[in-house]
């Protein structure tokens, strides 16, 4: 099993081969009402102040996502990445009032790295591109997700769970628990 620094680079690979196949930044992606560029908004700018605020690890500042949503992702991951695999990461560990203290790396692990696999889906949703996530980090995800259903939908966080299958499989199962339709036609770039 890897660790950490191993999963995010192996996560943030797969969201920076959507990045970097993006053609359009203002075609429509789930959640409702969000464009392709506001995926990558989202990561850019709810992560550094939530990582500064629970650990006082300060992420290097990159450029703005509306002139460059390419550059300010590929900031954001090296400076999260270059956390991970700093030595001292291993002592450290994040506080905040609502999770509680963890180990610095299982937090961005359990926080940032899951949201950043399932935005993957998002941004190749609406974007085109291959949308297929990791069957079993999408089983041991919906898996671990399930004892936390109400805690996660009144946090807002998550629409309302999508019917599908009993047989469905685990990418389709995790997406309809957070509120994704992964029935839902996909844009296709001109």
């Amino acid at each position: 099993m890897s660790g950490p620094a191993d999963e995010h680079r192996r996560v943030a690979a797969a969201f920076t081969e959507r990045v970097r196949g993006t053609q359009d930044w203002d075609v429509p992606a789930p959640p409702e009402g969000w464009v392709a560029r506001d995926v990558v908004r989202h990561l850019v700018e709810w992560f550094p102040p939530f990582l500064r605020g629970g650990s006082g690890v300060e992420l290097p500042a990159g450029p703005s996502v509306d002139d460059d949503p390419v550059g300010a992702w590929q900031n954001l991951t090296d400076g999260v990445q270059a956390v991970l695999d700093d030595p001292a990461t291993a002592g450290r560990t994040l506080r905040n009032e609502h999770i509680g203290e963890l180990p610095l790396d299982r937090a961005i692990d359990q926080f940032y790295t899951s949201d950043v696999f399932m935005h993957t889906w998002d941004l190749a949703r609406a974007t085109g591109q291959d949308e297929t996530l990791d069957a079993a980090k999408c089983q041991e995800m919906y898996d671990g997700m399930q004892a936390y259903d109400e805690v996660l939908r009144s946090s807002g966080q998550y629409g309302p769970r999508v019917p599908v299958p009993d047989d469905a499989d685990p990418q389709t199962r995790l997406l309809a628990f957070i509120g994704r339709d992964p029935h839902a036609p996909s844009a296709r770039p001109s």
